[in-house]
């Protein structure tokens, strides 16, 4: 089975924002599952409401990233959709209050999320690339395999 997944690129002051499940080495872009019926946009919206208890506004449409990976000894396959993504209220610097037990969340510097652990890998080189030459965003379709 293939998951879709809706994930938010929220960067303010040169950081971005990432989510963590707690006890786990990587990190990843906040967002989650896509329901059925749901559009990406509006789960994306919802996992940010269920995960910060903030409202957010999904922007821009960056484009898909697949993914494979292990879990728990489980292979998952999912397609990720990345949306620009504004949340009103939270800052660099300050403390991210998540509203679920198990995820945490940090800012990075764009420059140094090569180090950081982000899952799908693929984006790091995305996200630093496009940081750094301050241009709007081309849409792409990556693979991490």
């Amino acid at each position: 089975m293939i998951e879709t997944i809706a994930r938010g690129v929220c960067i303010k002051s040169g950081q971005i924002l990432l989510c963590q499940t707690k006890g786990a080495p990587i990190r990843y872009l906040p967002g989650g599952h896509v329901e059925f019926g749901e559009g990406a946009r509006q789960a994306l919206e919802r996992e940010i409401t269920e995960e910060l208890a903030l409202d957010s506004t999904a922007g821009d449409f960056l484009g898909m990233v697949e993914h494979h990976f292990l879990q728990k000894g489980e292979r998952h396959s999912e397609w990720n959709a990345v949306f620009m993504l504004d949340i009103p209220g939270l800052e660099p610097g300050e403390e991210v209050a998540a509203a679920e037990d198990h995820i945490s969340f940090e800012w990075c510097a764009l420059d140094k999320i090569a180090g950081s652990g982000l899952e799908p890998d693929v984006l790091c080189g995305l996200l630093a690339g496009w940081a750094a030459d301050r241009l709007p965003p081309q849409r792409w379709v990556k693979s991490g395999l």
